[in-house]
């Protein structure tokens, strides 16, 4: 089957993502380590205000992080189309175990970056040349073919920089980073509170206990108040148009937007002054 529209097929930890409308822009956070081939298009990564491109035939490792935006898109005619391994932390615990201490390198640090553009070798496009076929198909791959993959990638990383093992096999616990500054960058977009807890380094019961020491109100009441703050301020304040805005700040239709808006202001968006 060959796509036309845009989608994303997750096969266990292997993602085919497509991308044929040239308005189509996704953007993510990192919560897992990937190794990511664009067969077409672009991908632009951000960190630290650094952008880096990676177009087709090129590939990219995206460090377990909660610094690094990307944005998917079709460039020069050509649709966007990647495939990406998800390396979780349990599947890479398990492989670590079977590694023999002697194959360990020693004295190695993490990859400092979050973002490794990798160079190209015949490893990785065996690799990935064996699974552009899955891009035009009915069938889906077989688990065990999508393990071998998955290994096949995890080796393919390690032959090229021996710091690849101190960065992939990391097993102590995330990092927790602020959690306002988190929401105030992302309140806009469609996160459950697990993945919330995810991006800031915690589990879900240790952020709520968290949240509750920063703010009297819940996390879901935090967001909708931020969003509703923010939309007021780009209609009021830069005559923004409500029927982009409420879909911009994070609503899902326009209908629960101007009831949850009245509700907190007194007034409905399309009124220019406070009743």
């Amino acid at each position: 089957m060959l796509l036309t529209e845009s989608a994303t097929l997750n096969y266990s930890d292997v993602f085919y993502s497509f991308f044929t409308n040239k308005d189509s822009i996704c953007h993510d956070k990192a919560v897992s380590h990937y190794l990511v081939y664009i067969y077409s298009g672009e991908m632009l990564l951000v960190e630290n205000g650094n952008e880096i491109s990676i177009r087709g035939g090129e590939c990219v490792f995206i460090r377990r992080d909660h610094r690094v935006s990307f944005t998917k898109r079709p460039i020069d005619g050509e649709d966007f189309k990647s495939i990406s391994l998800k390396f979780n932390r349990n599947y890479l615990r398990k492989y670590f175990q079977g590694i023999n201490p002697a194959d360990i390198p020693k004295n190695t640090e993490p990859l400092k970056s979050s973002v490794f553009k990798l160079p190209k070798t015949p490893n990785l496009e065996s690799l990935f040349m064996s699974m552009i076929p899955y891009f035009e198909t009915d069938e889906e791959p077989q688990e065990n073919l999508i393990n071998l993959k998955i290994q096949e990638g995890i080796l393919s990383l390690l032959r090229i920089d021996k710091n690849f093992f101190p960065t992939l096999f990391d097993f102590t616990e995330p990092w927790k980073i602020d959690i306002m500054d988190f929401l105030t960058e992302n309140y806009m977009y469609d996160l459950t509170m697990e993945e919330i807890a995810s991006y800031t380094g915690r589990s879900l019961a240790t952020f709520k206990r968290d949240f509750k020491k920063i703010s009297d109100l819940s996390p879901q009441k935090w967001l909708i108040q931020k969003r509703l703050e923010k939309a007021h301020e780009l209609i009021n304040e830069q005559g923004r148009k409500i029927s982009e805005v409420c879909f911009d700040v994070g609503f899902k239709n326009r209908s629960h937007f101007t009831t949850a808006f009245k509700k907190h202001y007194g007034y409905s968006p399309s009124e220019n002054t406070v009743m």
